[in-house]
C-alpha cells in the first residue's frame, strides 16, 4: 500500500529545505558539463548540467522521490488505480500507446484490447481514404482533413501536426494537408474554409462526451458551408467520441472512432484523437512510430534512479524549483520551427494539471504547485521576452529542446557556417549567457547569470522523437503531481465559466440581453446571480 500526504509532511523535504542553495556560475565545469547528462528515449539525451542542483541536492531530491513513492504511483496508476480520485476514474493514456503492466479491465472490457481495436479501425478508414477508395461527395479524392475540437481536442494534435508535416514532405508520406478549428470565434473556421477546397476536405469532429458547445457550434457552421457549396455534409466527416455520447454510430458522419472517459483531453494525443488526423494526414505507420517513441519513454519513468530517469530528474528539479527556490514559473525554448505550438500544448497540460490548490482528498493545500508555463522557439524568443529572462527581476527556469538536423532540405550557407550551425550556435550560447553571466562597469548591460537551464536535445525530429517528447512532459506533470499530492487528471477549474456562459446565453435567447451596453453590465452579473451562489455542476460534458 502507498501512502498519499502532502508534500510539506515529507521529513524529506524537510531536509532538502535546509539545504544550501548552489550558485550555479560557481559550479559549472568542463567535467560537470560532460557528466550530468542522462539517456532519453529515440536517441535524445537530457542534460541537467545548468540545472540549479549539486550531488547533494540530488540525494535529497531522490529521498524525497523514494519518500513519496513517485514510481511505485506510477506503476499503480498504469494497472489501472483510481487516480482520477474527482471523478473516480482510471487513468490509462499510457495503455494508448502500449501496455506497461498487468492487463487492466474495465466492465469486462480489457483495456489494452479497446484502445488498439479502435487504433486498427482508423488506421484502415485512413488507408482507405489515402489510396481514395473513400471519397467526397462528389466523388473527388480528399485533399484536405480539418479536425474540429478544442482544448486536448486541438492543441496537443494540432502541435503534433505541425511538428511532423515538413518531415512527412522529406520521407514521402505526407497525403492529406491538415487545418484545425477550435474557436467559436467564427472567424477562426471562416479563415480554414477560406483557404480550402470544401469538395476535397474531410472533417473530423472531436468531443468525447458529444455535448462541447464551441465544438457543435463550429461543426453546424462548416455544415452549412458545405450544404451551400452543393455538398453532402454527412459525406465528409468522422467524429472522435465516446460509445456513450450522441455521435457515437451516428449515421450523420462517415465513422465514429471511439475513446473513453480514462483518458483526459490533454492527454489524449496518443488516442483516437490526435492518431485519426496524423494517420489521415501522414499515414498509419508515422503515428505508429510516435506512439513508439512515447511507450519507449514511458518504460524509462519506471527507472527508481534519478540520475537514470530523464523524466523523473526533471520533474523533481521541478520541485526543488517551484518549492524550495520559489521560483513560479518556466519557460519552454525549442530551437526547432517545427515545434511551434509545442509550448501551447504544454501550457495546457501542465496548467490545466496541477494548478490546483487542495490535495487529492480535498485539503488546502499550504504550499505552491503547478508553475506558469509559456514559450517560443528559438531564436524568435531570443528577440522577444529573453530581455526579462536575462536581465528580469524574476528567474525562470528554462527547458531548452534541440536537434542537430534539420527536416527536409539542403542546409543554407552564409558567412562561414549553415543555417542549423547557427541556430545550434545560438541555443548553446543562451544556455551558457543565462547560466555564466556578465560583469560591467555599465549597470544595464550586467547580466546576473546564474539563471538555470536543462536541454533535451537529439539527433532529427520525427515521429519517435515526438512521442517521446509527449510522454517527457505527461509524464513529468504525472511525477509532480505526485509529489505535490494533487489529481492531475481532473479540471473543475473550467468548469465554472462553462456555468455561466450557459446563464448568458439563455438570457439572449430570451430576449433579456441585447449584448451591448457593454455586454449589459456583464448580463446582470449572470442573470441575478450572486456570484458567490454555489454553482451547480456543468452537466454538459467535459471535452
Amino acid at each position: 500500500m502507498v501512502t498519499y500526504k502532502n508534500l510539506d509532511r515529507c521529513s524529506s523535504f524537510d531536509s532538502l529545505k535546509k539545504i544550501q542553495a548552489i550558485k550555479l556560475s560557481e559550479k559549472l565545469s568542463a567535467q560537470r558539463i560532460a557528466s550530468f547528462w542522462i539517456r532519453h528515449a529515440a536517441a535524445m539525451s537530457y542534460c541537467y548540467a545548468f540545472a540549479p542542483v549539486d550531488d547533494q541536492i540530488i540525494e535529497k531530491l531522490q529521498a524525497l522521490t523514494d519518500e513519496q513513492e513517485l514510481v511505485e504511483k506510477y506503476r499503480l496508476l498504469v494497472e489501472g488505480e483510481i487516480m482520477n480520485t474527482g471523478e473516480k476514474r482510471m487513468v490509462l493514456h499510457h495503455m494508448a500507446r502500449g501496455r506497461l503492466g498487468k492487463t487492466v479491465r474495465w466492465e469486462g472490457q480489457d483495456m489494452e484490447a479497446f484502445y488498439s481495436q479502435e487504433k486498427q479501425r482508423f488506421y484502415e478508414f485512413a488507408r482507405k481514404v489515402r489510396d481514395g477508395s473513400i471519397r467526397s461527395s462528389v466523388g473527388t479524392p480528399f485533399a484536405q482533413v480539418v479536425q474540429i475540437g478544442i482544448g486536448g481536442s486541438d492543441l496537443g494534435p494540432r502541435a503534433a501536426c505541425i511538428a511532423l508535416s515538413r518531415w512527412a514532405v522529406s520521407h514521402k508520406r505526407a497525403r492529406l494537408a491538415p487545418w484545425f478549428i477550435s474557436n467559436v470565434d467564427p472567424d477562426d473556421a471562416d479563415s480554414v474554409l477560406s483557404h480550402i477546397d470544401l469538395s476535397e476536405s474531410l472533417f473530423v469532429l472531436v468531443s468525447k462526451s458529444g455535448t462541447t458547445q464551441e465544438t457543435l457550434a463550429n461543426e453546424t457552421l462548416v455544415r452549412e458551408r458545405l450544404r451551400a457549396s452543393g455538398l453532402n455534409p454527412d459525406l465528409h466527416m468522422v467524429a472522435v467520441t465516446s460509445k456513450t455520447s450522441p455521435l457515437a454510430g451516428n449515421p450523420h458522419y462517415l465513422d465514429s472512432f471511439y475513446i473513453d472517459d480514462f483518458i483526459g483531453g490533454r492527454y489524449s494525443t496518443s488516442s483516437a484523437v490526435g492518431g485519426v488526423i496524423i494517420s489521415l494526414a501522414y499515414g498509419p505507420e508515422t503515428f505508429e512510430e510516435f506512439l513508439q517513441g512515447a511507450h519507449e519513454a514511458d518504460k524509462l519513468a519506471f527507472e527508481p534512479s534519478l540520475r537514470h530517469n530523464p523524466v523523473l530528474m526533471d520533474a523533481m528539479i521541478g520541485v526543488y524549483e517551484r518549492n524550495v527556490l520559489g521560483w513560479p514559473c518556466t519557460a519552454i525554448l525549442p530551437y526547432a520551427e517545427p515545434l511551434s505550438r509545442f509550448p501551447a500544448h504544454l501550457q495546457q497540460l501542465d496548467m490545466e494539471s496541477n494548478g490546483k490548490s487542495v490535495s487529492r482528498t480535498g485539503e488546502p493545500l499550504s504550499y505552491s504547485t503547478g508553475p506558469v508555463v509559456f514559450g517560443e522557439p528559438g531564436t524568435n524568443g531570443q528577440h522577444s521576452f529573453y530581455q526579462l529572462l536575462h536581465q528580469g527581476t524574476d528567474i525562470v527556469p528554462l527547458q531548452f529542446i534541440g536537434f542537430l538536423q534539420n527536416q527536409i532540405s539542403p542546409d543554407m550557407h552564409s558567412e562561414g557556417s549553415t543555417s542549423r550551425q547557427k541556430l545550434l550556435a545560438n541555443l548553446v550560447a543562451q544556455m551558457l549567457a543565462f547560466a555564466i553571466g556578465k560583469s560591467d562597469s555599465d549597470p544595464n548591460k550586467m547580466f546576473p547569470g546564474n539563471r538555470p537551464s536543462t536541454l533535451i536535445i537529439g539527433d532529427e525530429l520525427g515521429p519517435r522523437q515526438l512521442g517521446a517528447l509527449f510522454s517527457h512532459f505527461e509524464n513529468k506533470v504525472m511525477f509532480q503531481g505526485f509529489a505535490w499530492n494533487v489529481n492531475s487528471f481532473d479540471q473543475e477549474g473550467v468548469q465554472l465559466g462553462k456555468v455561466l456562459a450557459k446563464k448568458a446565453l439563455g438570457a439572449i435567447s430570451k430576449g433579456e440581453s441585447t449584448f451591448d451596453a457593454r455586454l449589459d453590465a456583464l448580463i446582470s452579473a449572470a442573470l441575478h446571480t450572486s456570484l458567490k451562489a454555489q454553482m451547480q455542476p456543468d452537466t454538459a460534458g467535459k471535452e
